[in-house]
């Protein structure tokens, strides 16, 4: 599954930092226990609190087999870069993922590690874990009963660490999900350090960061990406970052983190 999430190119580089997930070193757990779990592609980083190493481990395998399998009966899944029409008998977790796809104008597999890190997230809830984070490729599924203070990551930006985002109880369960046409493999057409997005739904926000990151190919263009967040429902807020310069809209509590990285 590791297709075309978004467009590749060859001349973006990846950061030591994120290739070897560095970052993940630097959260704070809140007292929660830190699991790792590793399925081929997919990565997640798991904050509960008690270790759901072989709960995550299922669900991972249960979900990851569920869309392999779709996959394998419709490639075009894997490589479209346009929405796909509904699948009424496909599983859960791929008709969200088309459903952000059709939200977003953007292809379905835009919202892969957002759909896994919820998809997860949630049977960790359901099977008694009060409180759960999942981050997936700096995709995050988030649920605790306390306010959390989320750092984005936004590459060589000088504001990269410094600018979080508070998040309220009553906001939760939330999706974080961030795009960047500068860090990471899953790579978006545009040049934006990063584009973070907040929405219920974290396939919605993965793919719709996927799709508001296209639009970024100057500091010029972030008014515009913004304004289209706002044409789409259900989406919380967004945070948009290239260089020294930062855009914002909606349900977004923008916090000054001293010191950074």
């Amino acid at each position: 599954m590791s297709g075309s999430k978004r467009k590749k190119s060859n001349t973006k580089p990846v950061p030591a930092s994120y290739r070897q997930r560095t970052y993940r070193k630097s959260v704070n757990t809140g007292g929660l226990v830190s699991s790792l779990v590793t399925v081929r592609e997919t990565d997640l980083h798991i904050l509960a609190a008690k270790p759901v190493d072989d709960q995550a481990y299922d669900a991972v395998y249960r979900y990851r087999n569920q869309l392999e399998n779709y996959l394998a009966r419709n490639p075009d899944f894997l490589t479209a870069l346009a929405p796909l029409p509904p699948d009424p008998l496909a599983p859960p977790i791929v008709r969200a993922m088309l459903a952000a796809a059709r939200a977003a104008q953007v292809g379905p597999m835009a919202a892969v590690a957002g759909a896994m890190a919820e998809y997860v997230g949630r049977d960790l809830l359901a099977a008694g874990n009060e409180e759960i984070m999942i981050e997936n490729g700096g995709d995050i599924f988030l649920k605790r009963q306390k306010e959390c203070l989320v750092a984005i990551f936004a590459g060589q930006s000088p504001l990269s660490q410094r600018v979080g985002i508070r998040i309220p109880a009553a906001q939760m369960p939330i999706g974080i999900c961030t795009s960047s046409g500068a860090v990471g493999h899953s790579l978006s057409l545009g040049k934006a350090d990063s584009v973070t997005v907040l929405a219920p739904s974290t396939p919605l926000a993965d793919a719709v960061a996927t799709r508001l990151g296209n639009e970024v190919g100057t500091k010029g263009d972030i008014n515009r990406a913004l304004q289209v967040a706002q044409s789409i429902p259900d989406i919380s807020g967004v945070v948009i970052i290239l260089d020294n310069q930062l855009g914002a809209w909606g349900a977004v509590d923008l916090v000054e983190i001293p010191g950074g990285p």
